[in-house]
């Protein structure tokens, strides 16, 4: 039988929106100070010290343990509740940053949401980054933290994998080499704001400029020419056999095609996927303080329980 593409879009009450209006203003302002549309030496190296500061502030570490560690030379991170839980469920969590910046730092905000949503015990790592190394260093660092999870005893059928913008693109390039090499897939997979194309054919592009308050198409095509790279766009790929999949994104996004046309991809290739599509949200707002933030994290716990 066909999956069905489940798609559920919430909505904000006039309150709501009368709230986020200024914060979307100051977002605004705050990516033309802090996304570079160009990728010079000096300005990732803002953008990623940046980064860094924004996560190990805004995390919500209350009842949390973080453990960062070497994996195989590489920086990875441990968060789990403190409260014991029994579970031998994990989560491999892809961090964003359009591949070219993001680190453990950064990655502590939806590490720790996650975490205190699922219950689930979620590993963090800190893969290499463009252009000082290029397609595939990030893919083979996602591999190398894959096969730690394999190697301390969790079962594909036990990790879900998540990543939000290009840790979405990621975690769905991840998926592409596991069933590449015969391996067992993930459990699910949970993306917030993918990035899935990077021939920047989807119409959000040019129709939600003005209504995006994080990306622009100058960054974005920026970042695409520092990758070079076609595998980067797994929406072009065969997308069969891959594990059920959860989509979150906000209507206000030029990435919002990207999360539409991936879904309608997976339908095509008989994968179940469920879309969320939020109603005035811009890219990856699960990493915020506001209330439909954290109905996503819900709403990700909810799903891994439904499988």
């Amino acid at each position: 039988m066909e999956p069905k593409l489940r798609i559920i879009r919430k909505k904000k009450s006039e309150a709501e929106n009368a709230h986020l209006d200024p914060l979307m203003r100051a977002l605004k302002a705050l990516h033309s100070a802090g996304a570079p549309e160009s990728m010079t030496a000096e300005e990732l190296e803002r953008q990623r010290r940046s980064q860094e500061v924004l996560g190990k502030l805004t995390a919500p570490m209350t009842g949390m343990d973080y453990e960062e560690f070497a994996l195989s030379g590489m920086s990875a991170a441990w968060t789990r509740l403190k409260a014991p839980h029994g579970s031998r469920h994990a989560i491999l969590y892809c961090h964003g940053g359009g591949y070219t910046s993001g680190n453990l730092g950064y990655s502590r905000v939806l590490s720790s949401k996650l975490a205190h949503a699922t219950g689930y015990d979620v590993l963090s790592f800190e893969y290499r980054l463009a252009p000082e190394h290029p397609y595939p260093a990030a893919v083979e660092d996602a591999m190398r933290a894959w096969d730690y999870l394999m190697y301390q005893g969790y079962g594909a059928e036990n990790v879900a994998v998540a990543g939000d913008s290009a840790g979405g693109n990621l975690a769905l390039v991840l998926c592409r080499r596991l069933k590449a090499a015969g391996r067992r897939m993930p459990r699910a997979l949970l993306l917030m704001s993918p990035w899935t194309d990077m021939t920047m054919s989807g119409a959000s592009y040019r129709e939600r400029v003005e209504s995006d308050p994080m990306l622009t198409p100058e960054y974005i095509e920026a970042v695409r020419r520092a990758l070079h790279d076609p595998d980067l766009s797994p929406l072009l790929g065969d997308l069969g056999s891959f594990p059920p999949t959860l989509i979150q994104v906000g209507d206000h996004e030029i990435l919002y095609s990207d999360s539409a046309s991936l879904a309608a991809a997976l339908r095509a290739d008989h994968v179940p996927c469920r879309l969320e599509v939020s109603e005035g949200m811009w890219h990856v707002f699960q990493m915020f303080p506001i209330k439909k933030a954290a109905a996503a994290m819900e709403s990700a716990a909810r799903f891994l329980l439904e499988l």
